[in-house]
């Protein structure tokens, strides 16, 4: 049995190995209908989440399989104060494998210690978050066709910002990866990810404020967004959350190749106008994390 917990629990070729299987899954759909039929996921979200848990949601009911679970901590029995731990083991009886998203950094692979069925980690606080990676993988592979040799900008919350973390660690074991850094000084990556991700593997990188002096390097550009709910001071948020606004006028000098991913949910940091650019990629984005998170279900319950 097997959980996915951090990115890099997968090897660059099973990574590939998902990247064609959703391929093959937006391909013919209608192979994969019955694939789980029988089978039950449970998402476990002690945290809010539109996006990532309707699309675990989709993927399982695509491969002819049911869910279970519940949206917030409020409606489990966390609020009873049930240890983690307990919940899983509980769940385990129930279903055949669970998703879980947490605030706190670590509880997903404390459940997938107590666990009696595979664990894929849907977000746990500021640390990971490896299929949201995947999502972003498949899409830079169907708009580049390659992981290797791309100039990547990450732009907003990078000091937070856990999609941006799990993605800098994929993205590092590829060659000819260039990442730009673009934030207030107050969101900069940490140190740490600096130190034991870039530096450790020798990937080259620049940081700096300005987005519109880098955009014409730019074969991707990563947007986040400043996330309220990973501040302790509402001042702070309030002063930073606008800092970049992604216009059409900002975009006269990137490249036409450009690709502009957002994990989302968007709040105001690309311009609703910037929608109609064919760079834009963030909805096809979006879809994409159905199709791969099909592949990666099958893969831990070793379904062909």
């Amino acid at each position: 049995m097997r959980s996915l917990i951090d990115i890099l629990d997968l090897s660059t070729e099973e990574i590939s190995q998902l990247v064609a299987t959703a391929t093959d899954i937006i391909k013919d759909p209608a192979a994969y209908a019955h694939k789980c039929d029988g089978k039950i996921l449970a998402t476990l979200f002690f945290e809010p989440s539109t996006r990532t848990r309707l699309s675990f949601e989709s993927a399982m009911l695509s491969l002819g399989g049911q869910t279970l679970g519940f949206s917030e901590a409020s409606s489990s029995s966390a609020a009873k104060g049930e240890s983690v731990a307990d919940t899983v083991r509980t769940v385990s009886c129930y279903s055949d494998i669970i998703a879980m998203r947490h605030p706190k950094e670590g509880a997903p692979l404390v459940a997938a210690m107590h666990a009696g069925v595979p664990v894929i980690n849907a977000g746990d606080g500021g640390h990971n978050h490896p299929t949201q990676t995947l999502t972003d993988l498949l899409t830079i592979h169907h708009e580049k066709g390659r992981f290797d040799n791309l100039t990547v900008g990450f732009c907003g919350d990078l000091k937070f910002g856990r999609t941006v973390h799990s993605l800098i660690n994929a993205l590092s074991r590829y060659q000819g990866i260039r990442i730009v850094l673009i934030s207030p000084e107050e969101l900069k990556l940490p140190s740490y990810v600096k130190k034991d991700v870039l530096e450790k593997n020798n990937i080259v990188y620049a940081q700096t404020t300005d987005l519109e002096a880098v955009m014409p390097e730019l074969d991707i550009l990563y947007m986040t967004r400043v996330q309220r709910e990973r501040f302790f001071n509402e001042e702070d948020y309030l002063r930073l959350k606008d800092s970049y606004i992604l216009t059409p006028e900002k975009l006269s000098g990137a490249k036409d190749t450009l690709s502009i991913l957002h994990p989302l949910p968007r709040v105001n940091e690309i311009s609703v106008a910037v929608d109609k650019d064919p760079r834009a990629a963030y909805f096809r984005q979006a879809r994409y994390g159905r199709f791969i998170r099909m592949a990666l279900i099958m893969k831990l319950l070793d379904i062909q």
